[in-house]
């Protein structure tokens, strides 16, 4: 049985330092060295899951293939090394004391008086350690900062976990920022030394500290850090900004993180193999061309929202030798707006997914405007809707086609709940979630596109296409390109007298990595840079 080593990421000072890319970074050093790893994320909010949040509050709902709604670090996790995130990858608080309650209400404690310790923080170490014995290394990070009275069970959780441990099979790493105090000219450590103390109070004495900082850190400054929080001065790592995420695990490998931590877990390398990795980033550092991709979406407003996407596009884009320029375009505006300047540089439109109302009428007039001046276009999830509704409506005349979603009594439902589909049930939330197969039609560009008969793809969506709807749209051009054969559910369509014109129920934005990007998002920069 393997014997499992721990890594905990925390994070101090403020939110949004990148401990997720750390965390994955991380993992993707120890994958070089021949470690089989997995990633956890520990998020202390309430909400059970983030699926009912908005994407302004949260940013993207990452989607498992067995139907997490998680956070969106799990997408790091998964582009950064080769674990497959699951339900168990992500545990808020609101699922710990759901499960707690639970437990309670059935008797499980045998009349225990109920607490945060030891009932909540055993429920938490279960969940991290559930793989125990399983996999070489499990890291797991610990959302919020440290001081969040919310987070504090998680990290009364990881202290216990350490101390039930050998000392060599538990490691602490800790991500601090030291900002540059432009009229001092100088960069600060008393955030980071705040920051280890409220560590130190909770019992966790940080083993490595990653400072973020706008520059290298040096030597003068890593050695005030290392003498004010009880460490080493090799104990201190630079986590300098980059303008490349895909760079951090090579510049924390370079800053000396990956042998650190094998002397501090006494462990040794199988491997030391990361050429693959290594070219794959030299390659983003000679980009030849340029091509632009409008996104018309409804949350624009928050990069994080679509964060997912605009990675399978750079991927994408990569895969192709082009930097990959984003026209970010807020539906809402595209009704008052000149679509011909809005799309003047754009060599493709694509419109995301998305929930409700708002925006809707201004992403099918951007569906109008490439279908008619035949510029590349890609619809996801709400973008196939989109499409399938512009089509019916302005190709075959169908003028009061909708979406139940979008209004009350739509005369022309051409998307339904799937409850209101015959011998359909309801799937969690009244969503399909998920990963769910989907054939391919032969001689279309999906299959051109794919090289395969049957692919396998995660879904997030409550309204389904309307099979009444599926021989008007193909007597009239457009192509059912995939479905669902076990609900016979629209997948995919296309049109075939367009350059590239394909929507897509799924969301394709979730299975992109660097080393193997999808396959629609290389087509789709191939065809809008053909669109010159």
């Amino acid at each position: 049985m393997t014997r499992t080593k721990y890594i905990f990421v925390t994070g101090g000072v403020l939110s949004s330092l990148g401990k997720g890319i750390a965390a994955a970074s991380i993992g993707n050093i120890m994958e070089s060295y021949g470690f089989t790893v997995t990633i956890i994320k520990l998020d202390p909010y309430l909400n059970v899951d983030p699926g009912t949040m908005s994407p302004f509050q949260h940013g993207e709902v990452y989607v498992t293939d067995d139907g997490a709604e998680t956070d969106l670090d799990l997408g790091h996790y998964e582009r950064f090394t080769s674990t497959i995130t699951t339900q168990k990858s992500n545990w808020t608080a609101g699922r710990i004391y759901d499960n707690v309650i639970q437990k309670e209400r059935r008797g499980d404690y045998l009349g225990k008086t109920v607490q945060v310790i030891p009932h909540v923080t055993d429920e938490i170490k279960a969940a991290i350690q559930e793989m125990e014995g399983k996999i070489d290394i499990i890291l797991v990070e610990v959302g919020g900062t440290v001081g969040d009275i919310e987070g504090l069970p998680f990290l009364e959780a990881i202290r216990q976990i350490g101390l039930d441990l050998e000392p060599e099979d538990a490691l602490y790493v800790h991500l601090t920022l030291v900002p540059y105090i432009k009229t001092a000219g100088e960069l600060k450590t008393k955030p980071t030394q705040h920051s280890v103390k409220a560590l130190l109070e909770i019992g966790i004495q940080p083993d490595i500290l990653l400072c973020r900082a706008g520059m290298p850190l040096p030597e003068d400054i890593k050695k005030k850090v290392a003498l004010f929080t009880n460490l080493k001065y090799e104990d201190i790592v630079s986590a300098r900004d980059v303008d490349n995420i895909y760079e951090i695990p090579l510049i924390f490998k370079k800053e000396g993180l990956g042998n650190l931590i094998l002397k501090k877990l006494k462990l040794e390398k199988k491997k030391d193999n990361n050429e693959t990795w290594e070219d794959w980033v030299e390659r983003t550092r000679h980009l030849e061309d340029e091509v632009e991709i409008s996104i018309v979406g409804k949350y624009i407003k928050l990069y994080d929202s679509y964060k997912s996407l605009f990675e399978a596009l750079y991927h994408g884009g990569v895969e192709n030798n082009l930097k990959v320029k984003l026209n970010l375009v807020e539906s809402d505006d595209l009704l008052k707006w000149n679509l011909d300047e809005t799309f003047k540089n754009s060599g493709g439109i694509l419109v995301p997914g998305g929930f409700g109302v708002r925006g809707i009428e201004g992403k099918i007039k951007a569906v109008e405007y490439a279908r008619v001046n035949k510029i590349p276009y890609f619809g996801i999830c709400l973008g196939m809707q989109t499409a399938s509704i512009e089509y019916l409506r302005n190709v075959v005349g169908i003028k009061d086609a909708h979406s139940a979603e979008f209004t009350k009594s739509p005369k022309k439902k051409v998307f339904l709940k799937l409850k209101e589909l015959i011998n359909v049930e309801e799937m969690g939330h009244n969503m399909r979630l998920g990963e769910f197969s989907c054939i391919l039609k032969k001689n279309t560009l999906s299959h051109k596109i794919y090289q395969k008969d049957k692919i396998f793809e995660r879904h997030r969506h409550r309204y389904e296409f309307n099979p009444e709807f599926e021989s008007i749209l193909e007597e009239n051009g457009m192509t059912i390109s995939g479905k669902n054969p076990e609900r016979d559910l629209v997948e995919m369509i296309e049109l075939q007298d367009h350059p590239w014109f394909i929507g897509c129920q799924f969301h394709p934005e979730f299975k992109s990595r660097p080393l193997q990007p999808h396959p629609l998002f290389v087509s789709f920069i191939k065809a809008a840079r053909g669109s010159f």
